[in-house]
């Protein structure tokens, strides 16, 4: 018998090999992912996306803007190094699952209080491990962010039943996420004496807080449904509209907001969800993007000075350019070279201007940081003393 068919004869007709599962991530469209389940044991369901960022997982569970996501990381191996109290980005994780190629359950690094496994266990989020990571991002990109769920005990489940599953998933765009993650309560951060900054949370993670008091700010951090006169009342010197979750063309509420400050000549930074409400605000609309900027290597275009730096993003919405009304002084400042898309806004005669993406980074590049000492020469009671945080600013490559 020749060599090419030696044991042909006796291989058994079966179906295609499995590797071991218990655990499966089903889309909506009816693709099926198995795996295996690691974190709670139990469902989880929401959007499934992806994010592009190589470190930093812990950081992406807890930052408000995934709140209603399963989040597919797609680095190869995830919980190498553990976790720990001081990576936490807000008050506990809010991702609707985690999806990965391998986790570690045995990290390694000296600040090390635990593994992801139990982290997600703590939390009650239920992750799935042994997915080929690479092609559910390939399919999201094909098939743009879609419904999901994660079910944790799925060996004896068919793929259509859990299709069904995944079909009746709520969207983060369909519920009032932003309500979800901001809280009730004023805080307050900071030397007293410094510029006062006003954050509207909106979903606001610690380190743009951090960003803000490392360089001498005295924050009061304020949710997202706060009044024209209890803003007023607290006499800030500028104020930023934070990053959050969901739709923006939902959050009517917070527009009224927006527009007093730019009547009352307040110094304003949108980051993110507040670049798009700042956009709303003067008349621009916005619309989904079809599988969003999730990660830390996208690359964006001062218009202006012609500088390109790498920036951390996490939005599914994006601003719609054409619909930017270029009267009163609105331009667009920052653009993604990636797909064309709207990465911030300047205005020539307020003091005004937004981003798209993650200055204070946490996880992802550090390239932006600066942003934060031009929004701080902006305002009055540092506006005369602050030529270095100007200088910074201007050499960085000012967006305004």
């Amino acid at each position: 018998m020749p060599s090419s068919t030696i044991g042909l004869a006796t291989r058994p007709s079966a179906e295609r090999y499995r590797p071991p599962s218990d655990a499966a991530l089903a889309l909506a469209d009816g693709r099926v992912f198995r795996g295996m389940a690691f974190g709670a044991c139990q469902d989880g369901a929401g959007e499934a996306v992806f994010t592009t960022t190589m470190t930093g997982y812990q950081e992406v569970c807890t930052d408000p803007s995934f709140c209603g996501q399963i989040v597919c990381m797609t680095y190869p191996l995830i919980g190498n190094y553990g976790v720990n109290a001081d990576d936490d980005q807000s008050r506990r994780p809010w991702i609707s699952g985690l999806v990965v190629h391998e986790y570690s359950n045995a990290p390694s690094h000296f600040r090390s209080v635990g593994t992801v496994d139990a982290y997600l266990k703590r939390h009650g989020i239920p992750g799935i491990a042994r997915v080929d990571t690479r092609a559910l991002t390939r399919h999201i990109r094909t098939v743009g962010d879609t419904r999901a769920v994660i079910v944790a005990d799925a060996a004896r489940l068919a793929d259509d039943e859990l299709v069904e599953r995944a079909r009746s998933a709520i969207l983060p765009g369909e519920r009032d996420v932003v309500g979800e993650v901001t809280e009730t309560v004023y805080r307050q951060f900071g030397p007293d004496g410094g510029a006062h900054v006003v954050v509207v949370d909106c979903g606001v993670k610690w380190n743009i807080v951090r960003s803000l008091t490392d360089r001498g700010a005295r924050v009061t951090v304020v949710p997202y449904g706060v009044t024209t006169e209890a803003l007023n009342a607290l006499t800030p010197d500028g104020v930023i509209v934070s990053p959050g979750p969901g739709d923006p063309a939902n959050l009517d509420d917070g527009l009224d907001l927006v527009r007093s400050i730019l009547e009352d000549g307040t110094p304003y930074f949108g980051i993110c969800l507040g670049h798009q409400l700042l956009a709303r605000a003067i008349g621009a609309t916005t619309s989904k993007l079809k599988f969003g900027h999730r990660g830390g290597n996208h690359p964006v275009l001062n218009e202006r000075t012609g500088r390109v730096t790498i920036t951390a993003q996490n939005h599914g919405f994006e601003v719609d350019a054409a619909s930017i009304p270029h009267d009163a002084g609105w331009r667009i400042a920052l653009v993604n070279l990636n797909d064309g898309s709207v990465e911030g806004l300047a205005n020539q005669t307020r003091p005004v201007f937004s981003v798209q993406f993650h200055p204070e980074a946490s996880p992802g590049p550090w390239d932006n940081g600066w942003l934060f000492d031009q929004f701080l020469a902006m305002l009055p009671r540092t506006a005369g003393n602050s030529a270095a945080a100007q200088t910074t600013a201007r050499t960085a490559g000012d967006p305004a």
